[in-house]
């Protein structure tokens, strides 16, 4: 006796149209962003399609902004593979319809309107304050290497520049000391009269390195006499002699690069890869593992972006509504300077800080009884993790931040920027934060109903 199977037919026909909200169950992430994307602010979005009479109608820019926050919840960042979900995934299907967007259109759109994506943030934040989402009373602050859209092997160091400079003008000169050789000799052989012709392959390659190397070589200059004049004002401000180098005289050091793909990443070292051309993506999360604050910045190290996070949480927290007040801070030991603490303490923010490992000369003081006088700042940091309370406080960092760039990272699979620019890869970045907030809550809603 044969197999039974349940019939099967690729080629059955429907007796009557399938409804969209039958293909996916009920719960899935794609109906949560149908009913929860209208209630952001679109108008910065919608407004420059409502002065356009020209031309075909426009895709619906909502349709537009939930694909692409559905693809970047789904780990689908590339404009040519959300085309590519749009024809073969369902879930797709739900958003688009049967009018499939072009990879172009999807692309020209997220530039278009990149800064009025990055807004969304916010906007996100306020639906996760709405349900008990962002409470601050506790915050983490980390960075994580994040690829940029360029090559290492695209970058140029300072010390090489000059030498490069160097060996281009001398063959520049050698082909055109050539090229004199060649007029001359075809004067005789044709006349003087003869039609000039364009500039050899050869030459004009050179010399269109030598611009560009000229125009980074100026770039870095100028980028070392902008540090000297910070260092100089910082100088002034505390009340020091100006230092004896003229910031207008600085130069940048021999192993200073600039990238030609992207000039505004940088080489940074990330772990187990050595260095890669990279950008600093950082984040300030709370407890619940929400993005309260995010940025991107081409330091190689996090000691200088403190109180830039701290000030754009505070800042975010007022524009959604939210009223509590920061209590303390947990970070790793790339973000501890005598300086950042001092900053939150005088913001009323309790800092538990992690240290780089004390010097010799620096003893450790027993983390019980009172603390004794004398102490550095770093040696009463170093103290204060050890003791009992320190030590709790310091190990919710690992639960609290650390898991949101894996899910981003490795979960999503975002490791690399598709855009160029320090202006775009911050909202690309903050793109990012805003659909893992989403993702957040629509769990958190999800757990609700079970």
């Amino acid at each position: 006796m044969s197999k039974q199977f349940r019939p099967w037919n690729p080629d059955q026909s429907f007796l009557f149209p399938a409804s969209p909200r039958d293909w996916l169950p009920e719960n899935h992430l794609v109906y949560f962003l149908l009913d929860v994307i209208p209630q952001m602010n679109l108008q910065p979005i919608l407004q420059p399609y409502l002065t356009e009479e020209r031309g075909q109608p426009p895709y619906h820019p909502t349709m537009l902004v939930t694909l692409l926050l559905y693809g970047y919840a789904s780990g689908t960042f590339s404009s040519r593979r959300l085309m590519a979900r749009c024809e073969t995934d369902v879930a797709y299907r739900v958003i688009v319809g049967d009018d499939i967007p072009d990879f172009r259109t999807i692309s020209d759109f997220r530039k278009r309107h990149l800064a009025a994506l990055e807004g969304l943030f916010v906007d996100v934040l306020k639906l996760c304050a709405k349900v008990g989402l962002v409470k601050v009373g506790r915050i983490a602050l980390d960075g994580s290497k994040v690829k940029a859209n360029a090559s290492r092997h695209k970058a140029m160091s300072y010390d090489y520049m000059l030498k490069e400079e160097r060996r281009l003008k001398q063959e520049i000169k050698d082909l055109l000391v050539q090229a004199e050789e060649a007029d001359q000799a075809e004067d005789k052989t044709y006349g003087r009269d003869r039609r000039g012709e364009e500039l050899p392959e050869e030459l004009a390659r050179r010399q269109s390195r030598l611009h560009k190397i000229r125009e980074a070589k100026a770039a870095l200059e100028e980028e070392a006499r902008e540090q000297a004049r910070a260092v100089e004002a910082e100088r002034q401000q505390a009340g020091k002699p100006p230092s004896a180098q003229d910031p207008e005289q600085a130069k940048p050091e021999p192993k200073a690069q600039y990238n030609f793909t992207d000039p505004e990443s940088r080489i940074m070292k990330v772990s187990n890869k050595g260095w890669d051309q990279c950008i600093n993506a950082e984040v300030v999360v709370n407890e619940h593992q929400i993005i309260v604050a995010a940025d991107v910045t081409d330091e190689t190290n996090d000691k200088k972006q403190v109180q830039p996070m701290v000030e754009q949480l505070k800042q975010n927290l007022v524009a959604v509504g939210v009223t509590e007040k920061v209590k303390e801070m947990v970070a790793d030991s790339g973000f501890y300077s005598e300086a950042n603490v001092e900053y939150l303490e005088k913001e009323e923010i309790d800092p538990y800080i992690a240290t780089e490992r004390l010097k010799h000369h620096e003893q450790m003081a027993a983390p019980r009884g009172r603390c004794p006088q004398g102490l550095t700042a770093k040696q009463r940091m170093a103290r204060k993790l050890r003791t009992k309370r320190g030590r709790e406080r310091y190990a919710r960092r690992k639960g609290m931040v650390e898991p949101v760039f894996g899910q981003i990272k490795h979960g999503r699979g975002f490791r690399q920027h598709l855009l160029r620019g320090h202006q775009k890869m911050r909202a690309e970045w903050r793109l990012v934060s805003l659909t893992h907030n989403l993702l957040k809550l629509w769990r958190h809603e999800q757990c609700k109903e079970q």
